[in-house]
């Protein structure tokens, strides 16, 4: 199944935009902004209209699932 690009939760500095593209591309979130902003810069800031349009369809990326440990499978842990 093909991974679904979502903004980032971690990895954000505004939206979460270019780390969640970085994320889906492989590389790396700082050499994404780098380019993102040459791009922006050479097309007259259109990838500032970009990003707002990205920011508001691209979905949140799912908050991690806790870890559960229950007890019953872990007698050897005091419960706290």
């Amino acid at each position: 199944m093909p991974m679904k690009v979502c903004r980032s939760q971690n990895d954000r500095v505004i939206a979460g935009v270019c780390g969640g593209m970085a994320e889906h591309l492989g590389w790396s979130p700082f050499r994404l902004r780098v380019v993102w902003v040459l791009a922006t810069i050479f097309t007259a800031f259109a990838g500032v209209i970009l990003y707002f349009a990205l920011w508001f369809l691209m979905p949140k990326e799912p908050p991690p699932a806790p870890s559960f440990e229950p007890a019953v499978l872990l007698p050897w842990k005091k419960a706290t």
